[in-house]
């Protein structure tokens, strides 16, 4: 690509929409266009919320306890500060339940095998000149281990962990080595151990409600592209300075509550 395109500023959690449906990321990532938050993206933040608060809280010494912390979930579920579309299934009491339930395997079985360096790590801006593409986005966690420091991403759903404790990591390779790159930036120390996903099974009952650690290595390697094939970056960069967005009608989001144009999006023909 030429040096001189203009610069597109693309958030790092938007990255996997560009691959699923490039015609909802226009939509949602370069154009603006809101959707409400659903109640399974409300409760994955209230479990980064209230999580954030108890390892915060570890670095600085502060002692907060887990109930303490738990108030940072039960405010963001019943306090949102977007308009929040809940399924027939849903409501703020039942997803406080399942947060706080997962708050508490968290901060008992996860918490205490970790060293954070630092908690929701914000990096306002990377530029990739060449490609004219700017990354922005927040690191969940950098911890410190023996050889250096990792980037740890939590990752909340019905499918994160598998009943033998199995997280699967496959798929998330590029979105982890952007979060590399933005933490080694916001930081400025070398990003050279393991990337690690701590999946939280979000599930309605105590047996499904599971908590266990993926490992990576090297997701970075996805990004950068070889003679002839072009990485992740360059093919999101080319797919928004062409213009090219087609639909994906076979998204598993590709429905009224995930997609701002799906009443009139094309595709879906």
């Amino acid at each position: 690509m030429r040096a001189n395109l203009s610069t597109v500023v693309v958030r790092a959690s938007a990255l996997p929409d560009f691959f699923d449906c490039p015609a909802r990321a226009e939509a949602k990532h370069l154009l603006g266009k809101k959707m409400p938050t659903s109640g399974k993206a409300l409760l994955g933040k209230a479990i980064h919320a209230s999580t954030a608060v108890f390892d915060q809280s570890n670095i600085e010494g502060k002692g907060i306890t887990i109930d303490e912390a738990a108030a940072a979930a039960v405010d963001t579920i019943h306090k949102p500060e977007e308009d929040v579309a809940l399924d027939e299934d849903e409501s703020p009491r039942e997803l406080e339940r399942v947060a706080i339930a997962l708050h508490h395997r968290y901060c008992e079985e996860i918490a205490p095998t970790q060293q954070y360096a630092a908690v929701e790590v914000r990096c306002e801006r990377v530029d990739i000149t060449d490609i004219g593409l700017a990354l922005t986005g927040t690191t969940d966690r950098v911890r410190k281990v023996a050889d250096g420091h990792g980037i740890t991403d939590l990752k909340s759903g019905k499918n994160a962990v598998r009943a033998d404790g199995h997280v699967e990591t496959k798929g998330h390779a590029y979105q982890l080595g952007v979060y590399e790159i933005l933490a080694e930036q916001a930081l400025g120390i070398p990003i050279t151990e393991k990337a690690q996903i701590i999946g939280l099974q979000t599930g309605k009952t105590d047996r499904a409600q599971r908590v266990a650690i993926g490992e990576m290595e090297r997701p970075r390697d996805v990004l950068v592209g070889e003679p002839g094939v072009p990485g992740i970056l360059e093919a999101v960069a080319h797919m928004i300075h062409a213009g090219n967005f087609p639909g994906n009608p076979r998204s598993m989001l590709c429905g009224e509550k995930y997609c701002p144009i799906y009443s009139t999006c094309k595709y879906r023909k």
